[in-house]
């Protein structure tokens, strides 16, 4: 089998969406997954799975399906199976591959779409769910820069990453695992050797407290500055190269200090006034090696 890589307008905000149907592929568990051309759903990415799926519908000659999950599929270069997941072999964007969008649909829908190939499907996703996880989203990306800023000062040395107002990027550098739902983005950050060698300190020093004494005030300047930013209602953009499902996409956020960017594959919001709130909530683990950020928008 041989497909395209499917192009993706989801990066804009669109929700809905027509397309010709390219393949019916059958997972492993017997549910269909259909590929279109192009679609506005957002798919789990299978080198970062930081964003879940978009959910909604599908509907075929008037018959309306659930789409369940939504899956980052590839096909190598001599065409054949599609793969999915965790069973693609070669890292999202490799050139030589076709990354296609699979909508999943109940199992009950595979008999109903067995010879689907070729007709139009309307697609629509259910936009409350997106418009709560981009909230989440453009959440984490604001926490990141906030907390680098409020971190900036625990950092013996340069080392060698900032981010776009010049801090030391502490969330890239410390960065041990990012997950979004539709309530909250959760950051867990890695405070171990390797970072202390790039010149964070954790510890006590002449300047500042110890981390965990200092994690009360650090996570009130966090929220004080993510209360300025949403109050300023800043413009949010997404930097689309192209159409493909590959391209290397960058969020942009004009905050009043500049414009900062973030390479990003995900949905966002459009400006920071759609929420009335963004607050997180900073803790360490018990011996210190971790530290975790859940941060929670509200939006308007």
């Amino acid at each position: 089998m041989t497909l395209p890589t499917t192009h993706v307008s989801f990066p804009a905000g669109t929700v809905r969406g027509e397309s010709a149907i390219l393949a019916v592929h059958l997972l492993a568990d017997g549910r269909p997954a259909v590929i279109t051309a192009e679609t506005p759903f957002h798919p789990l990415d299978h080198t970062w799975p930081d964003q879940p799926a978009d959910h909604g519908t599908l509907t075929v000659d008037g018959v309306e399906h659930a789409v369940v999950d939504c899956l980052t599929g590839a096909v190598g270069p001599e065409g054949g199976e599609v793969l999915v997941g965790a069973g693609i072999p070669v890292r999202r964007g490799d050139e030589e591959w076709s990354w296609l969008v699979l909508h999943v649909l109940p199992e009950s829908a595979a008999d109903a779409l067995a010879d689907a190939v070729g007709r139009t499907a309307q697609l629509s996703v259910d936009s409350e769910r997106r418009g709560l996880l981009s909230a989440s989203h453009s959440g984490c990306h604001l926490l990141a820069l906030a907390l680098n800023a409020a971190l900036a000062p625990r950092w013996r040395k340069d080392p060698g990453r900032a981010d776009a107002f010049g801090n030391a990027d502490f969330d890239s550098l410390a960065m041990a695992s990012s997950v979004m739902d539709t309530e909250a983005s959760t950051d867990t950050y890695r405070l171990g050797k390797s970072l202390r060698k790039k010149g964070f300190t954790a510890e006590a020093t002449e300047e500042f407290p110890a981390l965990a004494d200092a994690l009360p005030a650090i996570t009130e300047a966090v929220n004080a500055q993510l209360a300025a930013w949403v109050a300023a209602d800043a413009r949010v953009r997404i930097e689309v190269p192209g159409p493909e499902l590959t391209a290397r996409r960058r969020w942009h956020c004009e905050l009043p200090a500049g414009e900062a960017e973030i390479f990003c594959g995900g949905t966002h919001l459009h400006h920071l006034g759609e929420l009335v709130e963004l607050r997180t909530e900073l803790t360490l683990s018990e011996d210190g090696s971790e530290l975790v950020a859940v941060t929670r928008p509200k939006r308007a």
